[in-house]
């Protein structure tokens, strides 16, 4: 079954607001802090986990697996839907403060940073471009607004910079919220599909 890519953000975002709903609560790895209730404060590869598990119960037919390895290689790709495999999905979190409101002023890297050790959405992309995993290839962004750091203006950034490393389509967009926590309350969710480059520009 042909999933378009529109569909599934708009979905992802649906599960990501039914997720939040639940109020589940994350703790601190170093200090054993529980946080406030919502989705926000997940690390995430759990908020992805909670994501589907809510994907999975309204839209069995997608065939969702997550956490497959890529080709030769012990890296795994976030998420392959469809059996057999029709789109390979990275996702990738925009979170510009903590649990209370402090600014992280290293979470721009997780978006924008070149290098490989980084594991950016912008190294990500590459890392798809250059693999046959499945068929058709995306990259998605779930974040959250911050006023001192726009979400538009990092997802702005962001195509920019992928934009002179692989092929990119015109962005799809979903809102997300309100959400229980009182920080990361509203958001959205991005994606956009990798496209064929000219040989050798990768």
């Amino acid at each position: 079954m042909a999933v378009a890519l529109r569909d599934f953000v708009e979905q992802l975002a649906s599960a990501l607001n039914a997720a939040d709903a639940r109020r589940p609560t994350a703790v601190s790895p170093r200090s054993g802090r529980v946080y406030q209730p919502g989705i926000g404060p997940h690390p995430e590869d759990r908020a992805v986990d909670l994501m589907v598990a809510e994907l999975v119960t309204t839209r069995p037919d997608w065939r969702i697996a997550l956490r497959q390895c890529y080709p030769a290689s012990k890296q795994t790709c976030d998420l392959i839907l469809g059996d057999p495999p029709e789109w390979a999905i990275e996702i990738k979190m925009s979170r510009q403060n903590g649990d209370n409101g402090k600014p992280d002023d290293t979470a721009i890297k997780d978006i924008l940073s070149p290098f490989a050790v980084d594991r950016s959405a912008l190294t990500d992309c590459v890392k798809l471009a250059r693999s046959d995993i499945a068929p058709r290839r995306a990259i998605l962004i779930y974040g959250f607004d911050d006023a001192r750091r726009p979400l538009e203006e990092i997802v702005s950034a962001f195509e920019t910079l992928a934009r002179t490393r692989v092929g990119l389509s015109s962005r799809c967009a979903a809102k997300i919220g309100p959400l229980v926590h009182p920080v990361h309350c509203t958001g959205s969710v991005f994606g956009w599909e990798l496209l064929p480059r000219p040989e050798g520009t990768l």
